[in-house]
């Protein structure tokens, strides 16, 4: 919820063609989907296509054996689909694999485990034939983002040990006397205090825990020695100083290393602002050169090395709480302006949907991606709950479709030509299948299909796509994912599912919890309300200053749509929402009595209290017009905990105790214990340790128990079982 920075036909009918080519049982021999099935899922993450397109190495992300994480290994795979993935590296904590030019080695990251805790993860490196994998690094902090020179002689890398780390690395430190001979004041100098001196708003981060400000990131680099060195090469440090810097990227001619930098202490008081600097691969002097007026994402160079390309958003004149995402390109020559390739598309670019089986390791790259001749760039494009990839004309703007379908391109990476990339597809009965892409024509090769068995043996079905009018006739769209053994005509027990955001969007992805409902009996709809993402400018950012309003009464119209179609159930409805979803969650029980019970995940109750304990900051008037205690009628009349006397709806509210984007203490906690008081139906399930991922990336046990406490809440109002976990004692 609340990110800082925001996420056709020929190639469908490829797939298609090739799905059904593949040998399944009858429908007789499936079953169910469980919620146990979470241990079995394999998902592919971070997939690398080598330099000539002719393999591909991919994260490989399963479920521990203890069940309470995941493990990640590299495997690797040909790109003409002559072979299944076959390991490359043993695991259990490897991700981030990178390509030499050449094609002959790969670097990536790895994190050791010391008495039971993982280190720092350091680069290694491995040949492409196979074989061991050797240390490349041994740097205090650890080190990591390695991204090979143009002449694969060089890494660049990214590390946060300050001086004193790398002072106490290489025994330069002066040696401590004799313990009994220690001067109080030596102690104390040595001593490594546990207390924290807070001076900036933003502090921690939801999944990251609380800032260090003396370990800012800054960019080193190695030389990469050849097969067999025995001792380790030296790393050099490039930059330094007090501000987070990252995301290398070489010159053609490897002379020039350039990195994004935040130099703004306090950001959060001003509207984004990004910027590019560069520095000579040796070290030397850091020139600014590139200022943008908005928020930037990872940049691409050109093959000529005369243009950046890179998503991000250009800060409108007033401040917004939805920037929908765009496509820029601008000349690395000094004072040229950026120009939006996307300005006639009202779509997001490099956005994803809302989902709970991305990877939940090993990232999922979306990159800009240059043709070899400069004149084009590719990109993902996530447009009414679809993400396809895209060519821009680089002089025109002229759009042009890459992939086409009912599908999440989830991730992708291409040759440096362009011409060939390896994407991970996902659609709302596959979690995640990797292919290798042709660019020109769109041609998809399948190369690795891991839940493929697993699958063949369950009863999935895809949702059914509707739309329907809200209170004021706006067109909202929204998705059914009903039960395998649905039987038109009869009525069944409703939820109603909210995503989170509040500027995200459902649509043709995996979704476990939308499977799971449905084979527990129950119709779910998920729709995408005023204020979703992938609906244009104008319909994400309809809702500022009025969150939540008429996003929840789209949401209701979606349930009367579904009774008047004698699909649902009147009298079995429920709710449920995570984030976004569950503040919107707690407002809808506030304002009507006709669910038979809710559940709100991760929620807000109270704007103010938010505003004082969120990982970010609403500084800017982009949700309320000023602070609390300025606006504060605003904040009230938009805090479902205001309203809380009407509530009669039995209500769940679950919680990560380690959130920090929507701490309980704002959410959750406030709700419970308000009912308690008022003597109505609720119950509080806490996940300890866990963060504001809890759904999509939280300890796998976790995940399953959230999803029997929400269905055993709905199996409990909605369908009359007997359950007493919920009851009083």
């Amino acid at each position: 919820m609340f990110s800082i920075l925001r996420s056709r036909r020929a190639a469908a009918v490829f797939v298609a063609a090739f799905l059904l080519a593949v040998p399944q049982p009858s429908s007789a021999a499936k079953r169910p989907i469980t919620e146990t099935d979470l241990f079995k899922f394999v998902w592919v993450a971070d997939p690398q296509i080598s330099p000539d397109g002719k393999r591909v190495v991919f994260v490989r992300v399963t479920v521990n054996e203890k069940k309470n994480g995941y493990d990640t290994a590299l495997w690797i795979v040909p790109t003409d689909g002559s072979e299944p993935p076959r390991s490359f590296t043993s695991g259990p904590s490897d991700s981030s694999p990178r390509w030499s030019p050449d094609g002959s080695r790969i670097v990536f990251s790895r994190s050791a485990m010391k008495d039971g805790h993982g280190e720092p993860p350091q680069i290694y490196l491995i040949s492409t034939q196979g074989g061991e994998a050797v240390a490349l690094t041994e740097v205090p902090q650890g080190a990591g983002s390695p991204v090979w020179s143009p002449d694969g002689k060089t890494l660049a890398f990214a590390s946060s040990a300050n001086d004193k780390d790398i002072q106490k690395w290489k025994g330069d430190k002066e040696k401590a006397k004799d313990e009994k001979g220690k001067d109080e004041k030596k102690v104390e100098e040595e001593r490594q205090s546990d207390v924290r001196v807070i001076t900036r708003a933003v502090y921690r981060f939801n999944g990251g825990g609380y800032g260090d400000l003396t370990h800012p990131s800054h960019l080193w680099t190695v030389p990469v020695p050849a097969a067999g060195f025995l001792k380790l090469p030296e790393p050099k440090r490039l930059t330094s100083g007090e501000f987070d810097q990252g995301n290398p990227v070489w010159s053609p001619d490897g002379s020039t290393i350039y990195f994004a930098a935040d130099t703004e202490k306090e950001a959060y008081y001003k509207p984004a602002h990004s910027e590019l600097f560069a520095i000579p691969a040796g070290g030397g002097e850091i020139r600014r050169v590139l200022s943008f007026d908005g928020g930037m994402g990872d940049v691409a160079l050109s093959p000529d090395g005369r243009k950046f390309g890179f998503g991000g958003f250009a800060n409108p004149q007033a401040d917004r709480s939805f920037n929908q995402g765009d496509l820029f390109v601008v000349d690395t020559a000094p004072g040229a302006r950026p120009r939006n390739l996307a300005a006639d598309l009202d779509a997001d670019l490099l956005e994803g949907l809302a989902a709970d089986q991305h990877p939940p390791s090993g990232g999922s790259p979306q990159p800009v991606v240059w043709s070899r001749d400069g004149r084009s760039i590719l990109a993902a494009v996530a447009e009414r709950g679809r993400v396809n990839l895209e060519r821009f004309d680089v002089e025109t703007g002229k759009i042009a479709h890459v992939t086409q379908g009912d599908q999440e391109v989830v991730s992708y990476t291409a040759t440096p030509d362009g011409s060939r990339l390896a994407v991970v597809i996902s659609t709302p009965t596959v979690i995640g299948d990797l292919y290798s892409l042709d660019a020109a024509t769109g041609r998809l090769t399948p190369l690795a299909r891991p839940n493929q068995e697993l699958f063949s043996q369950i009863e999935l079905t895809a949702p059914e796509e509707i739309t329907y009018k809200s209170f004021d006739g706006r067109e909202i769209h929204a998705f059914v994912q009903k039960p395998a053994d649905y039987k038109a005509g009869r009525k069944y027990p409703l939820i109603l599912n909210i995503h989170g955001g509040p500027h995200s969007a459902f649509g043709y992805t995996f979704f476990h919890e939308m499977q799971w409902m449905a084979a527990k009996g129950y119709v779910v709809l998920y729709p995408n309300p005023r204020g979703s993402s992938s609906y244009g400018q104008e319909f994400g950012n309809v809702i500022q200053y009025n969150f939540p309003g008429d996003d929840a009464k789209d949401l209701l119209a979606g349930v009367d749509e579904m009774v008047k179609r004698g699909i649902a159930d009147p009298k079995r409805l429920g709710v449920t929402g995570g984030s976004g979803g569950g503040i919107l969650t707690n407002w809808i029980v506030t304002q009507t009595d006709r669910f038979a019970a809710a559940a709100s995940q991760r929620s807000i109750a109270d704007w103010s209290t938010f505003f004082y304990t969120a990982d970010f900051t609403l500084f800017r008037p982009t949700w309320f017009r000023g602070a609390p205690w300025e606006k504060p009628e605003d904040f009230a009349r938009l805090s479902p905990i205001t309203h809380v006397d009407k509530v009669t709806t039995p209500l769940m509210l679950i919680e990560g105790e380690d959130d920090y984007r929507t701490p309980p203490a704002a959410g959750g906690e406030q709700m419970f214990r308000a009912l308690k008081y008022l003597h109505k139906p609720t119950v509080m399930v806490r996940f300890p340790g866990e963060t504001h991922e809890l759904s999509r990336s939280g300890q796998p046990w976790h995940r399953i128990e959230r999803l029997r406490h929400i269905t055993a809440w709905f199996d409990k109002y909605l369908q009359g079982k007997k359950i007493d976990t919920y009851d009083v004692p």
